[in-house]
């Protein structure tokens, strides 16, 4: 049996699309892991702006998996163009399927979509007579009788380490060993994935996955002592919505890989550090961690549902210098209730704690599929989100970087909020500045591709009355 896997590889979204890598593909390096391991042959196949198009004929079963909402439209033009057998299993999953299956199975044309945990159930339906329905297998969504039909959840566990490591010799070297991307260094890394799903409920945040499951240390020193021998890694990043959300299992990795002498960075939310916790670390090669701060004002992170004050902020940054780790601070800009004020508290915060902070990465707010904002638009006034009026079938509106969309508020509102960014996005880069400025930037080909492409707007999600889900 020969299985296809395809990807989106997306350079232009990568931060101020300078056309560079940002983390491998997970999702399909996982699963293809699986597949190797039981004695399948798996190809991976990479979507690029220009390069949508395939033979599949060979292949007894292709895979999508959709990593962001903002890709889907790459995907609908893969299937519409690329050639596949009849008697080929077409499957869908990732992030976009999990959240939304039903649009997922009709719109991409696809024989079943996976939902959830995935390594168990690509294996399950591989095994599974296409003729019949897929009634018999847990996280699945399909087809039966015109009608949209869920299988019960598939249960997921605690730890992973039970999953073989990402299979990274399917892609070419310069996909995944990096040397620009150890802030201010030429340290050879990769990223790895320590644990997967998190709890919180930022509302401007999509996690596919609110259980958290982990990864021991050991399982993680010897994925990282494996990729040391194979690919000569001297450092690592860490791949994930945040790192510390257990710290029994951050000091187990952390003693597990001490003696590993690597450089590594990772992300945290700036409630879940102490002095203690930073102290090991620092001790570990922890060289740089990312903190979500998104705003300096308490009632903008309120509204965000953060659960994290300003205090928290100051005391994460500092505390992170104490503790010579570099500080990296992502902020989102715009979420509704965004004015002036808030602007100029984070202004202020920014210029309080500057000397703490090594690098600022600054974002306009969207209302990413799957978010709080996204499923409460009306409540919050945004305009344009799936299910709701004037919805137009573009998905690749929903892409993170240099998005300048309009979506709430009058024009004259927006005026205003565009405004008060550029003033904070002044700010950062007299204090943080990018390598590239905003002339120097390559043409958005992502962006062009996905607007040329046909519209989805005239599908729908079967109506309620019309899904299934079997119990039992």
């Amino acid at each position: 049996m020969k299985v296809a896997l395809v990807y989106p590889e997306v350079l232009d979204m990568a931060r101020y699309r300078e056309m560079r890598r940002e983390f491998p593909p997970f999702g399909v390096l996982y699963l293809a892991a699986i597949l190797e391991e039981r004695g399948i042959g798996v190809q991976i196949f990479t979507l690029k702006p220009d390069a949508l198009q395939f033979d599949f004929r060979e292949f007894d079963a292709v895979g999508f998996s959709v990593s962001a909402s903002a890709t889907f439209n790459m995907f609908m033009e893969c299937r519409q163009r690329s050639q596949i057998s009849p008697d080929s299993l077409l499957m869908a999953g990732g992030v976009h399927a999990n959240l939304y299956p039903e649009q997922t199975l009709t719109d991409l044309r696809v024989d079943v979509v996976g939902v959830g945990e995935g390594e168990d159930t690509i294996w399950e339906l591989l095994n599974h007579p296409k003729s019949k329905p897929f009634n018999d297998v847990n996280g699945v969504c399909f087809l039966s009788n015109g009608n949209a039909v869920r299988t019960p959840p598939r249960q997921t566990t605690r730890y992973i380490d039970r999953f073989p490591f990402p299979a990274r010799h399917l892609l070419n070297r310069a996909d995944f060993i990096m040397t620009d991307r150890m802030s201010d260094t030429d340290v050879p890394m990769t990223h790895i994935m320590p644990g997967r799903g998190c709890p919180f409920p930022c509302r401007y945040c999509a996690s596919a996955q609110t259980k958290v499951q982990y990864r021991t240390g050991a399982n993680i020193r010897s994925e990282l002592v494996h990729l040391a021998a194979a690919y000569g890694i001297r450092g690592f990043a860490v791949v994930g919505n945040d790192f510390i959300l257990s710290k029994a299992n951050v000091y187990d990795i952390c003693s597990q890989i001490a003696d590993l002498n690597l450089r590594w960075a990772t992300l945290s939310r700036v409630d879940r550090v102490d002095s203690e916790l930073l102290c090991a670390l620092y001790n570990a090669g922890c060289y740089e961690i990312e903190y979500g701060v998104e705003s300096g004002s308490q009632r903008v992170l309120d509204a965000m549902d953060k659960r994290a004050s300003v205090d928290q902020i100051r005391f994460a940054l500092k505390e992170t210098h104490k503790a010579q780790i570099k500080s990296k601070v992502f902020l989102v800009h715009g979420y509704p209730g965004e004015d002036e004020k808030s602007t100029d508290e984070t202004i202020r915060l920014l210029d309080e704690t500057g000397s703490f902070i090594h690098r600022v990465s600054l974002f306009r707010f969207v209302p990413l599929p799957g978010t709080f904002a996204h499923n409460n638009a009306r409540s919050l006034g945004i305009r344009g989100t799936y299910g709701e009026d004037g919805w137009d079938g573009d998905w690749g509106k929903f892409h993170i970087h240099h998005n300048h969309h309009h979506w709430w508020g009058t024009a004259a509102d927006f005026d205003k909020l565009t405004k008060h960014y550029w003033k904070l996005h002044a700010y950062v880069e007299s204090r943080w500045p990018s390598k590239y400025g905003l002339t120097e930037l390559p043409q958005d080909s992502w962006a062009s591709q996905s607007s040329a492409f046909a519209r989805s707007g005239a599908r729908q999600v079967p109506k309620q009355s019309q899904l299934v889900r079997l119990i039992g």
